[in-house]
């Protein structure tokens, strides 16, 4: 199969790198914890709306939502030549990439005529209320409880926690799973909701990290009511409604962020190489695992094109989703790590430089490990790839059929 592209293809290529090169912002890949900096948000908006009105926003979505009917592989286009002048808009991807998605899939058309437009231009920011402190990569073992008013206006009252929270801070809106019937195996007792990040009851702690930001968040749910018309999806349905937003989390993810093997190998051409002999890339093992990540990122592009495949056919991404996640994050992590490196002292160092991509690898030393929990532990998902993909018996698990009430701990 040839994956060049197509001369359609290449000429939406060509028709984005223009309009980029001739709108694109400054590159913003070198600003420190950007997402916590009101100007940085405000610019981000800014720029999303910009696609938005050149119909570079929302691209495979329906015309009658405000996106442009286009096919995945213009999706791809698109955001290849984003990522390759660094202004890509990260504050939006969790709505754009997951929860919005879900809105289009399980939601009443209320919900999807009210956030699919304002997110797509950028007025609205999404999080993701999933984790929680006892229940992280074993999502359906939520104890956040959704109880139905005892005053018959059908309201959901919700009283729990939810940890990790990415971008829950500035976000208006959030994906929220919560249970609502603990009688039933822990699967069937849950339902979705969205809700509103500003109402009463809602309580949002960010978490201070080891880089220095606080992206992350603990969010704290007392006595927080809801309405049944924020329901998405039915009642003791939302593990299903919660594997829409997982699949797409993991597609999203599974492209990895900032610099790749490319990058790599342009730092190397200027590092001086073993007691100062001609570069680093003069050295044979360094090329030897450059080849490597090559490889890998080339089987994860082709991954990824088999669930934009699946995308296009109108299907949910299935769990060989998980595979691009399993690689992007482990390279994410293993580039930056030779990179600092290679760098000796100086890769610690936050100071700016003249090198290329020190910034985005600095980032990456970080944000690599968060990335192999974020979405999935790689053991999580490897257990989904040896069960859904490849068919291996199933992995023993006690809590699978009994009631979640007598799961220990699962009152």
């Amino acid at each position: 199969m040839d994956f060049n592209d197509s001369p359609e293809e290449a000429e939406y290529r060509a028709k984005v790198r223009r309009w980029l090169e001739k709108n694109a912002p400054v590159s913003r890949i070198k600003v420190a914890h950007g997402h916590e900096n009101p100007e940085f948000i405000a610019d981000e908006k800014a720029w999303q709306a910009k696609k938005a009105d050149a119909g570079y926003a929302g691209i495979t979505w329906p015309k009658e939502w405000g996106g442009a009917g286009g096919t995945p592989n213009e999706n791809i286009i698109f955001h290849e030549e984003e990522a390759r002048l660094g202004v890509g808009t990260i504050i939006f991807g969790l709505g754009l990439g997951m929860c919005v998605p879900t809105i289009m899939t399980a939601g009443s058309d209320a919900d999807k005529e009210r956030f699919v437009k304002p997110a797509m231009r950028g007025e609205d920011i999404w999080c993701q209320l999933f984790s929680e402190p006892g229940a992280g990569s074993d999502v359906a073992a939520s104890r956040t409880r959704a109880l139905q008013a005892e005053d018959g206006s059908g309201d959901w009252i919700i009283n729990g926690q939810k940890v990790w929270t990415s971008g829950a801070h500035m976000a208006d809106y959030g994906l929220l799973l919560a249970r609502t019937d603990p009688d039933v195996p822990k699967h069937k007792g849950l339902t979705m909701f969205w809700a509103d990040m500003k109402s009463p009851g809602i309580d949002i702690r960010p978490l201070h990290q080891a880089d220095g930001g606080s992206g992350f968040n603990e969010v704290y749910f007392t006595d927080a009511r809801l309405k049944d018309s924020q329901r998405v999806g039915e009642i003791g349905r939302g593990w299903n409604v919660a594997l829409v937003t997982l699949m797409n989390e993991r597609l999203s993810v599974g492209g990895g962020t900032g610099p790749g093997w490319a990058a790599l190998m342009a730092l190397a051409k200027v590092l001086p190489g073993v007691e100062g002999k001609g570069t680093v890339l003069s050295d044979g093992g360094f090329r030897e695992k450059l080849a490597d990540w090559y490889v890998a990122a080339e089987g994860l592009k082709l991954t990824r094109l088999r669930s934009q495949t699946a995308l296009s056919r109108g299907e949910t991404p299935g769990p060989e989703a998980s595979i691009g996640k399993i690689i992007a994050a482990r390279q994410m992590q293993d580039l930056a790590v030779e990179a600092l490196d290679r760098l000796d002292q100086f890769g610690i160092m936050l100071t700016p430089t003249q090198l290329p991509y020190v910034e985005g690898f600095q980032r990456n030393f970080f944000w690599g490990s968060a990335m192999r929990i974020a979405g999935g532990t790689d053991e999580i998902l490897k257990n989904i790839i040896a069960e859904r993909v490849l068919g291996l018996p199933l992995d023993i698990r006690v809590d699978r059929d009994p009631a979640f009430k007598d799961i220990a701990g699962g009152r």
